[in-house]
């Protein structure tokens, strides 16, 4: 486990895959491992509103192709780290790298291009009400002019069907269940092959049945597609479910940061209350 302060960066993860059974010829060299360097980077990040400070030197690392996984209490600035991360906001103070680049250095046409490389699936899926389902899984390819209009659609398709929905192309938003829009959020978040997939709360909302089939398919997502994610929530079966690692926001900072076994031996009763969920210990409940 990584107990950060505000000097402490965070570690990469390291390396977890070797020779697999489904490819026992292969050598150690041919099989995708999670990278060292980092994909993301939050150094030092500290953020105010209305001289209201949220972030107070944030520190956080995520290595290319890991899923993390950031918990903490409600308005405790979890969202705001999201929106640091797409560059929809900028830092007061400190560094976001992602990729390599410190987002400070490009500019407003430079960021939207960025952005290409990320997918998001936002907490209540937001879906164009006035756009049917193909529509909405095809927007971010039809705005930038990626393929011509088959070619979308068949992306389209094949996006649904990997989140296990087939024939909803032409159905509208409100023909949809609350796990359905989940699962059309999610498609068209991959729509554009993104590097980075950022997931806000993908579980509220929806029952028991229908947020594991969520967790099973983001869980799915990140290893077949080797993405980095950044996922935020409250639900703790959630989080153990699908993250590489886990970080603590506390008082706009990252309190600790480890694996989901990690977290739930560690001996900070910060920690032990929010992730059991207790209305007695040091977390303020008024």
């Amino acid at each position: 486990m990584l107990p950060h302060s505000s000097d402490n960066p965070g570690n990469a993860s390291s390396p977890v895959t070797s020779i697999t059974k489904d490819n026992p010829g292969l050598s150690w060299m041919d099989v995708p491992v999670k990278s060292l360097r980092p994909m993301i980077e939050l150094r030092n990040v500290y953020k105010s509103f209305n001289n209201h400070p949220v972030l107070k030197g944030v520190n956080l690392s995520v290595a290319a192709g890991e899923g993390m996984v950031v918990i903490g209490g409600s308005g405790t600035g979890k969202s705001v780290i999201l929106k640091h991360i797409i560059g929809l906001i900028r830092p007061d103070q400190g560094e976001v790298i992602i990729d390599g680049e410190n987002l400070a250095d490009l500019s407003e046409s430079e960021l939207i291009a960025f952005r290409k490389r990320f997918g998001m699936l936002f907490q209540g899926a937001a879906l164009f009400d006035s756009l049917n389902v193909g529509d909405n899984v095809g927007f971010g390819l039809r705005e930038h002019q990626l393929l011509p209009k088959e070619a979308i659609m068949d992306v389209v398709r094949q996006k649904l069907l990997r989140v296990g929905l087939r024939g909803i192309e032409e159905k509208m938003p409100v023909d949809l269940s609350g796990g359905m829009k989940k699962r059309v959020g999610l498609a068209r978040a991959i729509a554009m092959n993104p590097k980075i997939i950022l997931y806000d709360e993908p579980t509220t909302g929806l029952d028991p049945i229908m947020s594991d089939v969520i967790n099973r398919l983001i869980s799915e997502m990140n290893r077949d597609m080797a993405v980095t994610s950044v996922t935020i929530t409250h639900d703790m079966k959630s989080a153990y479910m699908i993250a590489d690692k886990i970080a603590m926001l506390y008082k706009g900072q990252i309190l600790e940061v480890g694996t989901p076994d990690e977290i739930q031996r560690s001996s900070n009763p910060v920690i032990q209350q929010f992730i059991h969920g207790r209305s007695e210990g040091p977390i303020e409940t008024n």
